[in-house]
């Protein structure tokens, strides 16, 4: 997961270097809503798991690396 959100948003540093409890938006790494459908579009893509702008649960999902790999591990198409 740390290496899909890495690719889909340009990271600049290795995806092993994600702690996957920090938050992904505001301090920890950084991202913004515009990365939030970039990581959206690649989670759709790979997970078949699609992930709504308008989802009132996006506060908790997208709170951490732990939390989004969890949502999609959830709802994921076999």
């Amino acid at each position: 997961m740390a290496a899909l959100i890495a690719q889909a948003v340009n990271l600049p540093s290795p995806p092993e270097t994600i702690d996957p409890t920090a938050a992904l938006f505001g301090e920890g790494l950084g991202l913004d809503s515009i990365d939030l459908l970039e990581i959206a579009l690649a989670v759709t893509q790979r997970y078949g798991c699609e992930l709504r702008s308008d989802d009132p649960d996006n506060a908790r999902i997208f709170a951490s690396l732990r939390n989004l790999a969890a949502h999609i591990a959830e709802r994921r198409r076999s």
